[in-house]
C-alpha cells in the first residue's frame, strides 16, 4: 500500500479517534466528577458523612474499575444498542469507554481532594462557608493540578480503549491497525498506526503536564 493510498485511511480513521475520546473525555467528566467529589464529601470525616453511600458508591467504582474494557464493552451491548441504536461504530464506542472511565476518573478526582490540606477547609468551615461553597470554592480550585493531571492520564486511557473498540468495529485507529494491519497483512500501515498513537499519547500527555505544573505554581 502507498502513502497515497494510507493517508487517507489514516486521516479519517484519527478523526474517529478524536471523535469518540473527545465525547467520551467530555461525558467522563461530567459523570466522574461529581462521583469524585462525593467519595470524598460522603466519607467518614468528610463535609457530609453518609458512611452507608460511600460504601455503595466504592463498591460500584471498584467493580467498573475491575472489568476488563473488551470485557465491558461486549457486556453492555444491549445498553449500547438502547441508547445510540446501534452497537458497533463510532457512536456506540462512546458508551463503553465511558462506562468504563468514568470509574477510573473518579478515583484519580478523589485521590486529588484528599490531597487538599485539611486546614484550609477549616478555615473555609470558619468563615462560615457552606458544604456546597467548600467544594466549588476551596476543594475544586485546590486540587485543580491533580484534577487536571488525572484528567490527562484519563484521556490517554481512553486512547488506548478506543483503539480496543476496533475489535469490534468501533472505527477510529484501532479499527485501521487491525482491519489493514493485521487482517490484510498491511506491516507498514500498522507501523504508522502505531507511531501515531504514541505521538498523540505523547503530546496530550505533555500538554497535560505543562497545564498542571503552571496551575500548582499558581
Amino acid at each position: 500500500m502507498s502513502w497515497d493510498e494510507m493517508a487517507p485511511l489514516l486521516w479519517a480513521a484519527t478523526g474517529e479517534t478524536a471523535q469518540m475520546v473527545g465525547w467520551s473525555t467530555l461525558f467522563t467528566v461530567l459523570f466522574g466528577l461529581p462521583l469524585g467529589v462525593a467519595l470524598v464529601v460522603f466519607d467518614r470525616g468528610g463535609l457530609r458523612p453518609l458512611p452507608a453511600v460511600r460504601s455503595v458508591l466504592g463498591f460500584v467504582v471498584n467493580v467498573g474499575r475491575s472489568l476488563p474494557f473488551i470485557v465491558l464493552m461486549i457486556a453492555i451491548i444491549p445498553f449500547t444498542r438502547l441508547l445510540v441504536g446501534v452497537s458497533i461504530g463510532t457512536a456506540a464506542v462512546v458508551v463503553p469507554l465511558t462506562v468504563g472511565a468514568v470509574p477510573f476518573f473518579a478515583r484519580l478526582v478523589e485521590t486529588a481532594l484528599r490531597e487538599v490540606s485539611r486546614d484550609v477547609i477549616q478555615a473555609a468551615q470558619a468563615m462560615g462557608a457552606g458544604r456546597l461553597a467548600i467544594v466549588r470554592k476551596v476543594l475544586l480550585p485546590e486540587a485543580l493540578p491533580g484534577l487536571i493531571a488525572g484528567l490527562t492520564v484519563t484521556v490517554v486511557a481512553l486512547i488506548g480503549y478506543s483503539a480496543m473498540a476496533g475489535t469490534i468495529g468501533g472505527g477510529g485507529l484501532g479499527d485501521l491497525a487491525i482491519r489493514y494491519g493485521y487482517q490484510r497483512f498491511e506491516t507498514l500501515l500498522m507501523i504508522v498506526t502505531v507511531v501515531l498513537l504514541v505521538v498523540i499519547v505523547q503530546l496530550i500527555q505533555s500538554l497535560g503536564d505543562v497545564v498542571a505544573r503552571r496551575l500548582s505554581h499558581k
